[in-house]
């Protein structure tokens, strides 16, 4: 009889607990894996920003590299051409050719939009891996647009300086991309939505190539952020992350 109850505690136990051990991920796997999936040592695009306004639209292009921590973007829409912004590290530079003036973002700055977007500066700042930067838990699974999807909620590591303290994502459970961010402030005011339509595989990895920025502190507006082309880790020329190069 022992040998029997011995059994069936057994056999319970291991209903209980075979998901946690034999197949479940915690919050921090499903991050990493969408890290492996988002984060770039290097990477280089052709972009088109698609900013709408109420029924105003305006369709901005641009040439982008990125490496580490630093980062380079070149308008090459005619209204903007020769527009260049500037990453080092944790400072970030405009320059506008018409007036060949360099001016550094900072400050209150950072929280604008870039060029009448709903994406702001400091939404480029952030360089670091999600795992760096905030501490997830996992908080349940949801259908997205027929995707089963993980639901996490992140907030702010101690230390980090992050543009939003907390956020909300939905990963989806297949490819680990995020399919949807809502992003909050500490008085937990939400401020913005990101959206992704579109994912493809590129070069081996899963990869959001168009997405929708919402700022909810803006009415009838929204931003579309589509990659026409993405090449990760090409030889990006030396010098190409300088104030030199700006001008």
């Amino acid at each position: 009889m022992r040998k029997v109850v011995f059994l069936v505690v057994c056999s319970m136990l291991v209903s209980i607990f075979a998901p946690a051990v034999f197949g479940a991920l915690t919050a921090e796997e499903i991050i990493k894996r969408r890290d492996d999936n988002e984060y770039y040592d290097s990477a280089m695009a052709e972009v088109e920003m698609v900013i709408i306004n109420r029924n105003r639209r305006i369709v901005k292009t641009m040439t982008s590299y990125g490496q580490g921590d630093n980062g380079l973007i070149v308008f090459t829409n005619p209204r903007d051409r020769g527009t260049k912004f500037l990453k080092r590290g944790d400072d970030l530079w405009m320059f506008f050719p018409d007036a060949e003036d360099l001016v550094k973002i900072s400050g209150h700055m950072l929280n604008q939009g870039i060029m009448g977007s709903d994406f702001s500066y400091q939404d480029v700042m952030e360089a670091d891996k999600l795992t760096d930067l905030y501490k997830f838990e996992l908080v349940g699974e949801e259908e997205l647009n027929g995707r089963p999807c993980y639901v996490l909620e992140g907030t702010a590591a101690p230390g980090k300086e992050v543009s939003y303290y907390r956020r909300k994502s939905w990963i989806d459970k297949e490819r680990f991309v995020g399919l949807k961010e809502e992003l909050y402030a500490r008085s937990g005011r939400l401020l913005k939505v990101m959206t992704v339509t579109k994912v493809a595989e590129v070069e081996g990895r899963w990869y959001p190539l168009e997405s929708v920025m919402e700022d909810k502190l803006r009415k009838d507006t929204r931003t579309e952020f589509i990659i026409k082309k993405i090449e990760f880790n090409p030889e990006i020329p030396e010098g190409t992350f300088t104030l030199e190069n700006l001008r």
